[in-house]
């Protein structure tokens, strides 16, 4: 399979399809069609995640409603298996908590005419200080 030169369009369209769903509490669990039920891992804030059903569990464990989102940044480059990386640097604030600056990193891999999500880590920008 060779380098996919549309890479760019589909790293910022999956980027705001994935958001809007995240964003939205009650389409949230429609994120499930994005990952693979063996072949997908998560590592959210430092906990690794295999699978769309504990990776489902995790993010409708998610107790906040509301979400602000101001994405700074969308980086994407081709893979040579036709996937797609993506690196997307932003700020959220939930609910009422205080902005932060995040980080979520997206291995998108071809399946059929589509692809799936089969490497997502995100983190947020949360230092300790003395």
């Amino acid at each position: 399979m060779a380098l996919n030169p549309q890479y760019e369009a589909i790293g910022k369209g999956f980027v705001q399809q994935y958001y809007a769903l995240f964003d939205d509490p009650t389409q949230r669990p429609n994120l499930v069609n994005m990952y693979n039920v063996e072949l997908s891992f998560m590592t959210f804030e430092g906990v690794q995640l295999q699978g769309s059903v504990k990776i489902m569990e995790k993010l409708n464990s998610l107790s906040f409603q509301k979400i602000n989102r101001i994405i700074t940044a969308i980086d994407s480059q081709p893979m040579f298996d036709g996937g797609v990386l993506i690196n997307v640097l932003g700020r959220l604030q939930a609910d009422e908590d205080p902005p932060h600056a995040f980080s979520q990193i997206f291995v998108l891999k071809p399946l059929g005419n589509s692809f799936f999500v089969q490497h997502d880590i995100f983190r947020l920008g949360i230092h300790d200080t003395a």
